[in-house]
């Protein structure tokens, strides 16, 4: 049997239709897929090296951060070291300023109590040589 021409025509048809249909809309398809692809394993991409570009820059940043702390610290350190050293300079001159005043006062007292005792026994002469005077009714020799 032969087969009918009007079967070979539809074969023929049908594999026209089939490429024009590749040509025409699958390849294009496939294009904008392969393209959209493409477009998100770069976006991936971009997105990976910005994530490891923002790690590197928090790192510097806290290291950044750590290095000016204890900057800080050693300054505070220094200052507070200095601050001591200043307090025991003026704890030192006000000590020597106390016990020269003590001195002085202490000096001054023992010339003021050596007068006073000198006085006093001056006053006690005066007043024995005024009792006898009194008792006797002449001086007393």
């Amino acid at each position: 049997m032969i087969p009918d021409l009007s079967l070979l025509w539809i074969v023929f048809f049908v594999l026209l239709l089939a490429v024009i249909f590749d040509r025409l809309l699958l390849k294009p398809i496939n294009q904008v897929i392969a393209a959209r692809r493409e477009a998100i394993t770069g976006a991936r991409h971009l997105a990976s090296e910005s994530a490891s570009r923002a790690q590197a820059a928090v790192d510097e940043f806290e290291s950044r951060t750590h290095a000016a702390r204890a900057e800080i610290y050693t300054q505070m350190d220094e200052r507070r070291r200095q601050a001591l050293d200043r307090r025991s300079e003026i704890l030192a001159r006000t000590r020597q300023s106390v016990e020269q005043e003590l001195a002085r006062a202490s000096a001054t007292l023992k010339s003021q109590a050596d007068a006073a005792r000198a006085q006093i026994q001056r006053d006690a002469d005066a007043l024995a040589d005024s009792i006898v005077e009194r008792v006797l009714g002449r001086k007393a020799s």
